[in-house]
């Protein structure tokens, strides 16, 4: 059975047994799973008993009984991708139940492939509690490693798949899976979507609304490639982002209501009802923080998950909103909602925003490419 190198400056990409190795990306790193949860090896080995093995340019050494070592660290021989997933999703969601669920798997089947896994490492990754799993020490040194792993694999497939775009036709291909609030998914991505469809038929775009925060979180566990934040700045040092557009924002209320088309203070926005989206977005977040600290009674404010609940309760004359105003140019339009001339807000950036240490497959690359296009332009 073929066996997996190290490599001593890159992270190397652990295949499947089943599988020949590749090395577009050079070779996964089950040396670095190891060392995450601790294994070592004895420091003297009689030197006769190793023979180097040359691998496609990459060095490593074996002994006779069959695994390899480096730098002290035994290299598994088998290492299933699938496994790591396993184990991350796990991680992820605490709940085999959940984990069932998202990787389309029989609860058992997830059961047996952490066993397999802890196994193989010889260490325990969770704790089997009532409340949940939960991850060791070790599980959680090896979740960081796990993840880069993953990302590694995901990176060959994507090049296996589209050539790096230096294939026959010089198409780019793949899946990419994308994070955006509501405001944007509906008002925006559409005619994104719709463009690379034309220009790239090869790429799935697989759109996920998401607040910030689960935004981010998807993109620290690699459930999402690229992701669309509103926010003004983002700090997280994990993170790379660059504005490519600005977002209006608008106050709204029913045609009837009083404040429609007249200009208000904070003063008398601070007795109204609030329909607002929820927690995590940004402009909501700002909004209901300002309010908060106006003086006299505290405003009357509810959240939705879906702007559309938000626009209809306003339509209705139930309250006032902030949205930003590519959501309801259309309601605008058909006089369904009224604007209120209310204290400035400056507008809002789209943040394209992705993991700084994880690779952008070609077909990512061309959908930010495409979302800086569409999306500066207005």
């Amino acid at each position: 059975m073929p066996v997996v190198p190290v490599v001593p400056v890159v992270p190397v990409v652990p295949v499947v047994l089943v599988v020949p190795v590749v090395s577009v990306v050079g070779a996964v790193a089950a040396a670095s799973v190891v060392a995450a949860v601790g294994a070592v090896m004895p420091s003297t080995v009689p030197p006769d008993r190793y023979r180097v093995q040359r691998f496609l340019s990459l060095e490593a050494i074996e002994k006779p009984d069959g695994c390899w070592w480096r730098a002290g660290l035994p290299i598994l021989t088998v290492v299933d991708t699938r496994l790591l997933k396993t184990f991350a999703a796990l991680a992820r969601t605490g709940s085999f139940t959940a984990t069932a669920a998202e990787l389309h798997l029989a609860q058992s089947t997830v059961t047996v492939q952490i066993r397999t896994l802890e196994r193989e490492l010889g260490t325990r990754l969770f704790d089997r509690l009532p409340s949940g799993a939960l991850p060791t020490s070790a599980g959680r040194r090896l979740l960081t490693e796990a993840e880069e792993v993953l990302d590694a694999e995901a990176r060959l497939r994507a090049v296996a798949a589209a050539g790096n775009g230096d294939g026959a036709d010089g198409a780019v291909e793949g899946p990419v899976a994308l994070g955006a609030g509501e405001s944007l998914c509906a008002s925006h991505l559409p005619r994104v979507i719709a463009s690379l469809r034309r220009t790239h038929p090869g790429i799935d775009v697989h759109l996920h609304p998401a607040g910030s925060a689960a935004a981010v979180e998807g993109l620290r566990t690699g459930r999402l490639d690229l992701v669309l934040l509103l926010e003004q700045d983002v700090t997280d040092a994990d993170l790379v982002a660059r504005p490519i557009a600005r977002e209006p924002l608008v106050y709204l209320a029913a045609p009837g209501h009083p404040m429609a088309g007249h200009e208000v203070g904070w003063d008398e926005l601070a007795g109204q009802s609030f329909f607002v989206h929820e927690q995590g977005c940004s402009y909501s977040d700002h909004l209901v923080r300002t309010l908060l600290t106006l003086p006299g009674p505290p405003p009357r404010l509810t959240r939705f998950g879906s702007i559309e609940a938000a626009r209809s309760c306003v339509a209705a004359g139930l309250g006032l909103t902030l949205l930003p105003r590519a959501t309801v140019e259309r309601q605008l339009a058909d006089g369904q909602l009224a604007e209120v001339h209310g204290p400035p807000i400056p507008p809002v950036p789209v943040q394209l925003t992705r993991h700084r240490r994880r690779w952008t497959s070609p077909a990512a690359r061309a959908v930010a490419d495409e979302l800086t296009r569409l999306l500066s332009a207005g």
